[in-house]
């Protein structure tokens, strides 16, 4: 297994469109063998939606690992001086947690994870989820491009000609980029082409 024993946080945020994707990706990371913890921010946390309700995407969590969500800013700052997480993968992640993490705004659990692990300078992987990446969120996007210790999911406009500014990640390269970014390495190609063209 090539993760076997590796410590990971999965940090949910609200684009609950997408948590569904997420899903299978750590059910890979699990069956993989790594050691999956989650953490939800808070909108993920006390918010029911047509796609899911808390008390069942909470269930689903609990099928794919044993250990408890983190759902506290409290609960979340000791993933720092405790060094939990080898690598932390924040999926989905939203525009807002995407602006918030470059600018250093930490008020949501999920903000807590990210600084906590960039603390200890290991890998955060992002997986995008928003539809202004390409327009006021493009400048953060940019920021963290060129963060260390940031790496992507590859991501793709989702929709172009109906919300051009929309970008999601393709959660069926979630694993390899943990793999890569474990490594120290950015998983390419970055940018891909539109659904349902190639790439």
């Amino acid at each position: 297994m090539q993760l076997s024993g590796v410590s990971i946080g999965v940090v949910m945020t609200g684009s609950h469109c997408t948590v569904g994707a997420v899903l299978p990706a750590l059910k890979r990371l699990k069956s993989e063998g790594a050691l999956i913890t989650v953490i939800f921010s808070y909108t993920v946390n006390f918010t029911d939606n047509r796609f899911h309700t808390v008390d069942e995407l909470k269930k689903e969590i609990a099928t794919i690992t044993d250990k408890p969500i983190i759902t506290t800013i409290t609960d979340a700052e000791p993933i720092g001086p405790n060094k939990l997480f080898d690598v932390l993968v924040v999926a989905p992640c939203t525009g807002n947690t995407l602006a918030k993490m470059a600018n250093a705004i930490t008020d949501t659990p999920a903000l807590m994870a990210i600084k906590a692990q960039l603390r200890n300078q290991r890998p955060v992987i992002i997986a995008l989820s928003t539809n202004d990446g390409l327009g006021c969120n493009a400048r953060n996007l940019g920021y963290l491009l060129n963060a260390k210790n940031v790496y992507f999911v590859p991501f793709r406009q989702d929709d172009p000609y109906n919300k051009s500014t929309s970008l999601v990640a393709d959660m069926d390269r979630l694993f390899d980029t943990v793999v890569y970014a474990l490594k120290g390495k950015q998983l390419q190609p970055l940018l891909l082409g539109p659904l349902g063209e190639a790439g």
